[in-house]
């Protein structure tokens, strides 16, 4: 029998972290009984909740009022993970009961003044006020610790417990575990091929051209060889930019067009609001800026749990927990999907 990666299973390595993904292509023919999910919808949003403690105007539980703002605005945490001046943990010699001190700051970044908007239905020049403001709390935060994590879980089926269009940045005193397993791999790949790892990766997916969802001058979009979820995607840096405050004018601008189009391509794929997980990983900060990165290149990776349908999630259960990571839908497929639907104009718009 000849091998064909769209029918049988086989097994994908992820050089970032070492991990193997299990792919089961035939499994896409199984019928579905499972749990579904509701669709993702803006429909029941108002524009303006007084209620919600993320819209303007409005008072938070910790009786602060946020301002009129119409745009972005950031604030503490009223409720962090991560708190600065906190007491050192004790030290222990035990090997299997270690502890060590974490301290941080964690913000809260809202994107627009209205509840019932998401990334794919703003402006591209809203956008880009988002991507200063990600600029602007990074120079604020890496001066100070070695990671700045700016995220977005966007949709209640990705834990997100707030409608209104927001990100959180969390800045810490260490190095988180993922980082600091991707740190590794990228400086081991560096140093024996004294080339970044995900420069290298950019030429060979433009090469192949058979994962790349968005493709300009400065960022790539592609449904990465190794990913874990269905219709993952890696948004990379094409100039070798190790980190966000490194971009040009021209940068920033063609990255809010890119988000802008990818989760357009996101909502039109099923029609719903698009749910997913949202991070950018690139070069460690504070201290550790003084280190030698050279083996980093700034990217974003968006995890998003749809699988079917905008009913039917992918869960990362079972064998996923006790064994490895396993995908139904290949790459390759995942990538034409994405490629094939619409970045410029939103499904709602065609609603009638």
């Amino acid at each position: 029998m000849e091998f064909i990666p769209a029918e049988h299973q086989h097994r994908r390595l992820n050089p970032l972290n070492g991990k193997w993904i299990l792919v089961s292509p035939h499994r896409m023919l199984r019928p579905w009984s499972g749990q579904q999910e509701l669709p993702q919808s803006l429909d029941n949003i108002p524009e303006f909740d007084a209620n919600n403690p993320l819209c303007p105007g409005v008072i938070r539980p910790n009786g602060a009022k946020n301002p009129d703002y119409k745009n972005t605005f950031v604030f503490t945490n009223d409720f962090p993970a991560l708190l600065d001046n906190v007491p050192e943990p004790p030290t222990s010699d035990d090997p299997l009961f270690q502890t060590s001190s974490a301290t941080g700051i964690c913000r809260v970044m809202c994107f627009h003044g209205k509840s019932n908007l998401t990334l794919p239905l703003i402006s591209i020049e809203e956008i880009e006020l988002i991507v200063d403001e990600w600029i602007n709390q990074f120079n604020d935060l890496s001066r100070k610790y070695s990671w700045v994590q700016i995220f977005e879980n966007k949709g209640s089926a990705m834990g997100c417990s707030n409608s209104h269009p927001h990100c959180q940045i969390w800045a810490c005193s260490f190095l988180p575990t993922e980082p600091f397993i991707k740190d590794a791999f990228l400086k081991k790949y560096f140093e024996k091929y004294q080339r970044p790892l995900l420069n290298d990766y950019i030429n060979k997916e433009l090469e192949r051209k058979e994962r790349i969802v968005i493709e300009n001058a400065d960022w790539l979009v592609v449904v990465p060889y190794w990913a874990a979820w269905p219709f993952e995607t890696m948004l990379l840096s094409r100039n070798n930019n190790k980190r966000l405050n490194d971009l040009t004018e021209r940068q920033k601008k063609s990255l809010a067009h890119t988000i802008k189009q990818l989760t357009t391509k996101y909502d039109n794929l099923f029609e719903c609001s698009f749910p997913y997980s949202m991070g950018f990983h690139g070069a460690p900060t504070g201290e550790m800026d003084k280190l030698d990165n050279r083996h980093w290149t700034l990217h974003a990776i968006y995890y998003p749990p749809l699988l079917r349908s905008a009913t039917v999630r992918k869960f990362m259960v079972g064998f996923e927990l006790f064994g490895e990571i396993q995908r139904d839908l290949t790459a390759e497929q995942a990538a034409k999907r994405l490629k094939e639907v619409s970045g410029e104009v939103h499904y709602s718009k065609n609603i009638k």
